[in-house]
């Protein structure tokens, strides 16, 4: 069986994708309410949220999926932004008990149909912050599975990076870092509706989101793009339409019968129209990509 197929089909694990950031200290879910979109006291423990970290400006520091244990707090993140993560936490961290703690374990994603068996014998959270935390961490766009293990080993293969990208891509999930950066307006690449708690109160960034979702738009999506075998545009591509500049693709994998890539473009152009690369044409597709 492929690496893809085993992904596809059953699960395959991968190392040092996440990064992992503990909030401690009696004013750790107060403190996080005013930096987080989501509602932090709300999210029961042994469950998980997604949220966002924005700057002041509202634009996106990083995507996160919150996880609630009994004492702490965790915060998912792509590896690459630990240290902005790390950063932006620190500096608002005034006059409150609250430690940061940047997880030092090993880390795995599981992706497939049977994650959850993967991961099923390993121990779950609980008081002991020393033993293998197992916990749920859902694809943004997608409903195939992923699970997180942190300091245990899952019993699934370990997946090729180069298919788990073409998986990711497929599924529409974004890189902060890569396909999403500090100069994203939220709505243009995350789905806001399962990120954003709109009741709660004030949090930092809050004024353009909060905007933009009762009376404005953006002018761009993050969305998805399919070429023909034969044709494989770089990550950096321009995208075009009639001859005119509308997108850039920001991340492309080969699979068998041609590229896949997620780009951000113009929302005027509809789904499934044709667009032109340096490399050649491809078609937009919605997220997830099917086929």
């Amino acid at each position: 069986m492929s690496d893809y197929a085993t992904i596809r089909q059953s699960a395959a694990a991968i190392a040092d994708r996440t990064g992992l950031v503990w909030v401690g200290g009696v004013d750790a879910v107060s403190y996080l309410e005013g930096l987080l979109s989501q509602n932090i006291s709300g999210i029961a423990p042994g469950d998980g949220a997604r949220s966002l970290l924005l700057g002041p400006n509202g634009k996106l520091r990083a995507l996160l999926w919150v996880l609630r244990t009994e004492d702490r707090v965790g915060l998912l993140c792509d590896r690459g932004v630990v240290d902005t993560l790390m950063e932006d936490l620190a500096r608002y961290r005034i006059r409150v008990d609250v430690s940061l703690q940047s997880e030092d374990r090993s880390i795995w994603e599981v992706w497939g149909p049977r994650a959850a068996d993967a991961v099923a014998d390993l121990a779950a959270t609980g008081p002991d912050t020393a033993a293998p935390l197992v916990a749920a961490y859902p694809l943004q766009r997608s409903l195939l599975p992923r699970y997180l293990a942190v300091g245990g080993r899952p019993h699934a293969p370990a997946a090729n990076p180069d298919q788990l990208e073409v998986v990711r891509i497929e599924e529409g999930e974004a890189i902060m870092g890569v396909d999403l950066t500090d100069k994203t307006i939220p709505q243009e690449g995350v789905d806001v509706a399962s990120a954003v708690d709109f009741t709660k109160g004030c949090y930092l960034g809050q004024e353009l989101v909060a905007r933009i979702d009762s009376r404005g738009h953006v002018n761009r999506r993050l969305t998805g793009f399919v070429f023909a075998e034969g044709t494989f545009p770089a990550s950096g591509s321009v995208v075009s339409v009639a001859d005119r500049d509308v997108g850039e693709l920001t991340s492309v994998a080969q699979r068998p019968g041609g590229a896949v890539a997620l780009g951000m473009l113009r929302v005027e152009v509809p789904e499934e129209a044709t667009v032109s690369t340096a490399a050649g044409v491809g078609t937009v597709s919605a997220l997830p990509i099917v086929g």
